[in-house]
């Protein structure tokens, strides 16, 4: 392993030395070995506090790097570089990309066409649903789902892409030996197994709130788009679609409930001229050409502004009996519906409607949610 490598991995590990100041020493000196051989006088005129300077100038840190290099080979992790070939490619062209990524998992998900799907962390049903479904369409249709691991939103886009036998990334703003949330430990282990966990912070980092805002830039980054799947007022995620407008990026959004605070960013941001996505389509008819082709082929289903007509071809061959009809038809994907409600309305006794609910489960038509609710899916 060259001492250039670990020189990369001590540079980023700086305290006081952020993504923006690390591209700008890099730019001036030429490489982190550069910034390290550079002389006190050097670093003082480049804006370095002393604090800083000492620490670079201490061979201790060159010491932590190689440490942190035996501590990934033993999870089986490993950092790329900007210098590497595997680097992402969008990624790069950010105005403040990170000088490594330490990656946990396949870094070639990030080939595929990639898009983020974010949102609240106390979210609702609908966009539990919402999310849920939207992933697992894009990554069944060969998309990449990128998002942050958090509680709500995120989860549920992981799992829909998950479900669909998809590539799912997650971007976090730990060390990557740090699950957050804890209860996110599976998850994490569903994820590394079918995409990657990424972050730009050295092991061991907590998840402290200044980090996140530095990893939504990196979702916004590594996606040809963001889809902001309910939002409130002040939500993270409406920074990350502020962040894909400046990179570029196209910005989706699914409608909510005018009332809801969970709907009030994603509303927002489409009045302010984000996408409004009801179906996955939505999404694919926005991306580039070469995406287009990708996922529809040489023919295309369907032509401009019909995706919001389209049924789903899957759901088109499914018949279903009278009673799962019947149940179907009480149900909604936004309002959870108790079993004993769906007993006084359906008509049907228990063991029917146990039936009726079971087939819908397997054939993926609905969801049971705790306490004996159930939901129809999007």
């Amino acid at each position: 392993m060259s001492s250039d490598f670990v020189d990369w991995i001590a540079f980023n590990m700086i305290r006081g030395i952020g993504p923006k100041t690390a591209n700008q020493l890099i730019d001036t000196f030429g490489s982190p070995a550069e910034v390290f051989a550079a002389s006190r006088q050097a670093l003082e005129k480049a804006g370095l506090k002393t604090e800083t300077i000492l620490e670079l100038r201490d061979s201790v840190i060159l010491d932590q790097a190689q440490a942190e290099i035996e501590r990934l080979e033993v999870i089986g992790a490993r950092v790329i570089t900007q210098d590497d070939a595997d680097y992402p490619g969008l990624l790069r062209e950010i105005h403040d990309p990170p000088i490594v990524l330490y990656v946990w998992g396949d870094l070639e998900s990030l080939d595929r066409p990639c898009l983020s799907v974010v949102g609240s962390r106390r979210c609702t049903t609908y966009g539990i649903n919402a999310a849920q479904s939207l992933a697992r369409d894009l990554a069944a249709h060969g998309l990449t789902i990128i998002s942050g691991l958090a509680r709500g939103i995120d989860a549920a886009a992981h799992r829909g892409a998950l479900e669909a036998g998809g590539r799912t990334v997650a971007v976090v703003g730990t060390g990557l030996e740090t699950t957050y949330p804890k209860e996110h430990a599976k998850l994490q282990e569903e994820i590394i197994s079918a995409g990657a966990v990424i972050s730009e912070f050295p092991l061991g980092t907590p998840p402290l709130p200044q980090n996140f805002p530095y990893r939504n830039r990196i979702l916004s980054g590594l996606s040809l788009g963001v889809l902001i799947v309910e939002a409130a007022e002040h939500s993270g995620s409406l920074i990350t679609a502020r962040l894909a407008t400046e990179q570029g990026r196209e910005v989706f959004a699914v409608p909510g409930n005018i009332t809801s605070q969970t709907s009030f960013g994603t509303n927002y941001l489409i009045k302010d001229g984000a996408k409004l996505v009801q179906h996955w389509l939505d999404v694919v008819e926005e991306l580039p050409a070469e995406t287009r082709d990708l996922v529809f082929g040489v023919e295309r289903p369907l032509q401009q502004n019909d995706s919001a007509t389209v049924c789903h071809p899957l759901l088109d061959a499914i018949e279903f009996s009278a009673d799962e009809s019947a149940v179907l038809d009480l149900l909604a994907a936004d309002v959870p519906s108790h079993i004993d409600q769906l007993m006084m309305s359906s008509d049907l006794n228990l063991p029917r409607l146990m039936r009726a609910l079971l087939d819908l489960e397997m054939k993926d038509r609905i969801k049971q949610l705790p306490g004996k609710s159930f939901i129809k899916r999007l």
